[in-house]
């Protein structure tokens, strides 16, 4: 049968997909709207796994407080451009995959991928919206934080491409109070990369290897060898500052680290709030 060029508009109108496409798809459906609709997602999942070596390092990060603060979600949804990353469609589909996470906590990526709602399921969100835009999407992470009797503070950076949770327990009844306190180390985290978030975290190698190379460069410095454990050691405490969260100089206040100003915090309320960990998800780092 002929398809007419009003055919061929509403299929695209719905699916996205490519005018010829559209045609090529009616005319092997003969005219049926639904199969037609079949077809082009069927070739959309095969195009899909053509994509599969694409790198899509741009993407969206997006949080969310639940429970009161007492709980929060953050998921990273990425595609291969910044301008696929912005568009309805793509940002559409990370919503939706944020509701499955949030409603269904599943253990992991896969999990996700087996769940639906509303008549609707992932992996049909997902096929659909790759034939539509023409490049690889994926979520690669997300993770719920739930608080012990504290707070868990959200912080997401303009642009969306960097988001980070940070979890305090313990806090008795003074949340409101303590939760600008709270963004603010999100917010450090956030500047500041810390890898840890307390020094005992710290692999043991990786500790090994830190002094192993101070010592080294304190050879060739001339050092005396009776003195490389004690300078090491100095050099030890300084690889902490930098790289764990609570022995981090406050970036507002460099008088106070993070674990001194949660316990400034504490002794003026009368508390005894901990901080627990924190989750870091940036576009451009290496997935763990």
């Amino acid at each position: 049968m002929a398809i007419t060029a009003a055919q061929v508009k509403e299929l695209r109108d719905k699916t996205g997909a490519g005018m010829m496409d559209c045609k090529k798809a009616l005319t092997e459906a003969n005219g049926d709207f639904e199969k037609a609709v079949e077809i082009l997602r069927k070739k959309g999942a095969s195009v899909a796994a053509k994509r599969a070596e694409r790198t899509a390092n741009e993407g969206i990060v997006i949080t969310r407080t639940l429970d009161g603060g007492a709980s929060a979600a953050m998921i990273e949804v990425n595609c291969e451009t910044d301008f696929v990353a912005k568009s309805d469609d793509f940002v559409d589909f990370a919503n939706f995959a944020f509701e499955l996470v949030i409603e269904n906590a599943p253990a992991n990526v896969e999990e996700l991928a087996k769940l639906g709602k509303d008549g609707k399921t992932f992996e049909g969100e997902l096929q659909s919206v790759m034939a539509k835009i023409g490049e690889k999407i994926e979520v690669s992470r997300f993770v719920i934080e739930k608080s012990e009797n504290g707070i868990v503070v959200d912080y997401v950076h303009h642009g969306s491409k960097l988001g980070v949770l940070v979890r305090i327990d313990n806090t008795g009844d003074k949340n409101e109070a303590l939760e600008p306190i709270v963004k603010d180390m999100a917010m450090q985290v956030a500047a500041m990369r810390p890898l840890y978030t307390f020094r005992e975290e710290v692999p043991q190698n990786i500790i090994d290897k830190e002094i192993d190379i101070y010592k080294e460069i304190l050879r060739k410095e001339g050092k005396p060898e009776q003195m490389l454990d004690k300078i090491a050691v100095g050099k030890i405490n300084k690889f902490y500052a930098e790289t764990c969260l609570n022995e981090q100089v406050y970036i507002k206040d460099n008088s106070k680290s993070i674990g001194g100003l949660l316990s400034e915090f504490n002794k003026s309320n009368s508390v005894d709030a901990k901080l627990k960990l924190f989750h870091r998800f940036h576009l451009s780092d290496e997935k763990k």
